[in-house]
């Protein structure tokens, strides 16, 4: 008889709408630069992903969708972190101004 080896689940090798704060929106977005899977995801820095999807996709995204996708990264409710992930941002990328959310 074979045994099974049965390891812990992960967030990595799931599709993207199993993240937290990635719903049919953020997923099309997310698709647009390449990014299909959670572990696709996984493996960036998100403030990178915010960038690249501000310069290829949409250019008026506000820092709610930053609290979104960094979320997605950390697991964290993204308005618990929109504060902390807009300045972090703003640190990164000091001639940004916001938009309206």
């Amino acid at each position: 008889m074979k045994t099974i080896k049965m390891s812990a689940p992960t967030r990595a090798g799931k599709p993207l709408r199993s993240l937290a704060n990635i719903g049919k929106v953020s997923e099309k977005i997310l698709n647009q630069i390449g990014i299909f899977a959670a572990d696709d995801f996984l493996c960036r820095d998100p403030y990178e992903v915010f960038s690249e999807l501000r310069q290829k996709v949409d250019p008026s995204l506000c820092r709610c969708a930053l609290a979104g996708i960094v979320g997605a990264k950390l697991d964290q409710p993204w308005h618990l972190i929109t504060k902390a992930t807009a300045r972090e941002y703003e640190r990164r990328h000091p001639d940004h101004v916001w938009g309206k959310c």
